[in-house]
């Protein structure tokens, strides 16, 4: 029905939040099967009540309400009855408090006495968010404004945020900082504004696969921050100021260190590249770390505990917190950053409001004082998706596609994520060639290279579309289809950086691997059960295995090919061919950053050293070699890898007896003798080669008995 807008009938009926109407008139707003008496004006807030002095067809509503509605007196207004749905009550009400009278000398409002208060004067009442309420407390005029209006057993939506008073509901109060009102004793409020939502879907947010990481970020920097101050303050604890987020490129540090500074409350963060901090002018960079910490400390001395939390991001943090000491440019700029860095933390005036988030796939660069508790000591350490990780990161990336029919129906993003993981799937015979050329390059891909793959794959669709002959044709929008072809396409051109190095192995058996007899056989067996032992075995983080034999015996390819069968998710073969013209120190830096630092990152993995005497530059005469090879040699063969790492290093030498006289063989756990062929296993393999005469193949293997595999191997493609 439509009323006529009037004045609250006195002045005390003002601070009820009731809408008044005429006895006859309220008849109209009944609930059924209740006694209450609910009414929706304009579509804003639900009032209910009657007074005598009321005319029939008006309704009477404080200055407040009629503001709220947009209303004046005399105006009309549409009022319905209101009927509450089911379980409706509010869980939560977060009210943000005021003075009506700007200018009110400051109070200390006691949120456990105020919450009895409104509880008992507002029971029954239905609230709705954006709602302006006035009411009378210990002589002060107040008004609260409702933030949130939370109703119990419901997840959050869109819907207009409304619910009914109870006695179960709990009061959250806010004031802002120029009110003049101190709220004190909300000891039973469990929860904070330090995030804009309750929970979170970081699928949503654009991250996938990090779940476990973030939940540890969470436990371990937010998790004290959430409660209030005086729990805190009773633990005797203080907040985490830093955390550093470091692995491989591409694996989402700096999107992780992006979204978390959106989900947060209060002041925008400070997002600052590494370099820019860096002036030419004397003392001006040292100024520019200080800048940033500035508002802060502002914050801080005038609000206490109050302050907000204050974020500062520092993406690729180890181009200026590098160690001290290690950068000799004359100026010891670095070092003062260093310096300052650790004063603004930690130092005799630290704060308490700060959360530094530091980003770096160098983590030995920078300087150990920068990781101790109390600076950036929540390290997390931002891997390589697993296989979970990767279909939901291919989800994210392609949700538009999906909701706009770009994605043809033969693709499957689980199918696609085992194809990523390496893994062939049984059944789908179509694209089973395909899956299976690609799986060994395709299993240690970062978020960045996945996006690539969408990309390249999203190209060969587009490019269907185009003629080269007529650009300017038109597009027919809806035949553009990215289809599991364009999706495999894409596997085979974008190669990810980190991960098994199939080309090279390849190449270490170019014309394949044919049976040559038990003997070979049974090294190949006993080599798959280390690669078992490392696979499952938790008391065998580090197996070592040394191949020798005659050279060309097959230890080359016999290893890559054990490297290759055992779907690691990393393989990398160490050559001295990789390394020439390296100085000794550069190949030691080599073999410990490119090859052995990078296996630490993965789960599983397998380094093969190929011909170790000549990557310790061994020759006869003399003998002479490189110690510094060696020596480096011996300490990464007994050196762990880190918690939950695994790796399997396999060594091949022709020398054995140089070997063993400087003590290299004593590092292997373990030694194979890969010998040559006798006549009847090189019968075995010019029978496979197929490149004789049936009749002349008992003659061949006799003319080659006692030979190597690789002499085998050429004069058969010879004849």
């Amino acid at each position: 029905m439509t009323m006529i807008v009037t004045n609250t009938p006195a002045p005390d009926l003002a601070l009820t939040n009731l809408a008044y109407c005429s006895p006859s008139d309220l008849r109209n707003f009944s609930v059924p099967g209740s006694k209450l008496f609910l009414a929706l004006v304009g579509d804003t807030f639900v009032l209910h009540n009657a007074h005598d002095s009321i005319r029939g067809g008006c309704i009477a509503l404080n200055a407040i309400q009629r503001r709220h509605a947009r209303v004046s007196a005399g105006d009309t207004i549409s009022v319905s009855r209101f009927i509450p749905p089911d379980n409706f009550n509010l869980a939560l009400l977060t009210l943000e408090l005021e003075f009506v009278k700007k200018g009110t000398k400051s109070e200390q409002v006691d949120a456990a006495l105020l919450s009895q208060q409104l509880k008992k004067r507002f029971i029954g009442q239905v609230m709705t968010a954006g709602q302006r309420v006035s009411f009378e407390y210990h002589g002060n005029n107040y008004i609260f404004t409702v933030n949130q209006a939370v109703v119990e057993g419901r997840e959050k939506s869109n819907a207009l945020e409304r619910g009914m008073i109870s006695s179960d509901t709990y009061f959250v109060f806010e004031a802002p900082n120029a009110s003049g009102i101190k709220i004190v004793n909300q000891r039973e409020a469990t929860s904070s504004k330090i995030f804009r939502q309750k929970e979170f879907n970081l699928q949503s947010l654009g991250i996938g696969g990090l779940s476990a990481e973030f939940a540890d970020i969470f436990r371990r920097a937010f998790a004290s921050r959430v409660f209030p101050a005086h729990v805190t303050n009773k633990l005797g604890i203080k907040h985490v100021k830093g955390m550093l987020l470091y692995g491989p490129p591409g694996t989402g540090k700096t999107l992780m260190a992006r979204q978390i500074g959106k989900m947060l409350n209060g002041r925008e963060p400070k997002i600052v590249n590494g370099p820019e901090v860096l002036s030419k002018f004397v003392g001006e960079t040292e100024k520019n770390v200080r800048d940033l910490f500035a508002d802060a400390e502002n914050d801080q001395r005038s609000r206490g505990d109050e302050s907000d939390l204050h974020v500062i991001i520092f993406d690729e943090i180890d181009a200026i917190c590098k160690s001290r000491g290690s950068t000799r440019d004359g100026t010891g700029v670095h070092d003062s950053i260093v310096n300052q860095l650790l004063t603004k933390i930690d130092g005799v005036e630290s704060l308490n409001n700060v959360l530094l988030i530091g980003m770096t796939n160098r983590k030995d660069l920078l300087d150990e004082a920068l990781l101790r508790p109390g600076r950036l000591e929540v390290q997390v350490e931002i891997s390589l998706p697993d296989e979970t990780g990767r279909l939901q990161i291919l989800q994210i990336h392609t949700n538009k596609m999906k909701e706009n029919s770009f994605l043809a129906p033969d693709v499957s993003l689980q199918e696609l994520g085992m194809c990523v993981s390496g893994v062939c799937l049984q059944g789908f015979v179509f694209v089973l060639f395909i899956f299976v050329s690609a799986a060994a390059r395709t299993k240690n891909y970062s978020g960045a290279e996945l996006e690539g793959v969408v990309k390249s794959a999203v190209s060969f669709a587009l490019n269907r579309q185009l003629s080269l002959d007529d650009l300017t044709k038109p597009v027919d929008e809806e035949s553009i289809k990215v289809t599991m072809e364009d999706f495999l396409n894409a596997l085979q051109e974008i190669i990810p950086s980190f991960g098994a190095s199939t080309d090279d192995l390849e190449r270490c058996r170019l014309n394949g691997m044919v049976e040559c007899g038990n003997r070979h056989a049974h090294i190949y067996q006993r080599a798959m059960l280390l690669v078992e032992q490392v696979k499952v075995s938790r008391g065998s983080p580090l197996v070592t295995c040394l191949l020798e034999g005659p050279s060309g015996s097959g230890k080359t390819a016999l290893a890559a090919t054990v490297g290759i069968d055992s779907d690691f998710p990393y393989v990398k073969i160490v050559s001295a061919e990789s390394m020439i013209g390296l100085h000794e120190s550069s190949k030691c830096a080599q073999i410990v950053k490119v090859v052995f630092e990078d296996a630490y990152k993965s789960q599983l993995s397998i380094i093969i050293l190929d011909d170790i005497e000549r990557l310790l530059e061994y020759v006869a005469i003399g003998p002479r070699f490189s110690n510094l090879i060696s020596q480096t040699l011996l300490v990464l063969l007994k050196r762990l890898p880190p918690k939950g790492k695994s790796i399997l290093v396999m060594g091949t030498t022709s020398e054995v007896g140089f070997l063993e006289s400087i003590g290299i063989c004593d590092a292997f756990s373990v030694t194979y003798h890969v010998p040559t062929l006798r006549t009847d296993d090189a019968k075995k393999v010019l029978e496979q080669l197929n490149v004789f005469a049936e009749k002349d193949i008992n003659a061949a293997a006799e003319a080659l008995n006692d030979v190597k595999l690789l002499v085998t191997y050429f004069f058969g493609y010879l004849s």
